[in-house]
């Protein structure tokens, strides 16, 4: 991800929660974040403003539902808490397309600091609570196993298409 003057977010390594989807999926949260702020400093228009928010919100739908599969499996004791917090943004952005599309309600900087604030604090409190639950749990030393196979496995395999 590369940083440009136009980012309202810049990622940085103390983000990272140590579990590599998770963190990836947030760099792309950002990357998208980053996306909407270019487009609406730059004056692309509301349509591409919606479009990119749109594609922000369907990826948080995605993001919470692979954190919220991961503490389930782990029995976190902080999944409840955490639920609702992402229930609670997801509430708020379905209302803001709401008045987009119905009132006519335009993306404003203040959406975009909130949004901002929001994930800088859910990253820096919840995720990470959630990623240092993860390192002390049993199932780590599963996921890192399982993770080194897999890539060893992309390695030496001879795909079928590399045949035709």
């Amino acid at each position: 991800m590369t940083a440009t003057a136009t980012d309202l977010f810049q990622w940085s390594d103390s983000f990272n929660v140590h579990i590599q989807e998770v963190d990836e999926q947030h760099k792309v949260l950002v990357d998208l974040l980053n996306q909407l702020h270019r487009a609406i400093v730059e004056r692309h228009g509301k349509a591409t403003s919606q479009e990119i928010l749109n594609q922000l919100a369907d990826y948080t739908r995605t993001h919470f539902l692979l954190e919220e599969s991961l503490m389930r499996v782990l029995h976190y004791p902080g999944l409840e808490i955490h639920k609702q917090q992402h229930e609670d943004l997801i509430k708020q952005i379905q209302e803001l397309q709401r008045k987009i599309d119905e009132e006519g309600a335009t993306i404003t900087f203040e959406l975009l600091h909130f949004l901002k604030m929001w994930l800088i604090q859910h990253i820096n409190e919840s995720d990470k609570r959630f990623g240092d639950f993860f390192a002390k749990s049993s199932h780590l030393q599963q996921y890192t196993t399982w993770n080194k196979e897999v890539e060893q496995t992309m390695k030496k395999k001879k795909w079928w298409w590399k045949f035709w």
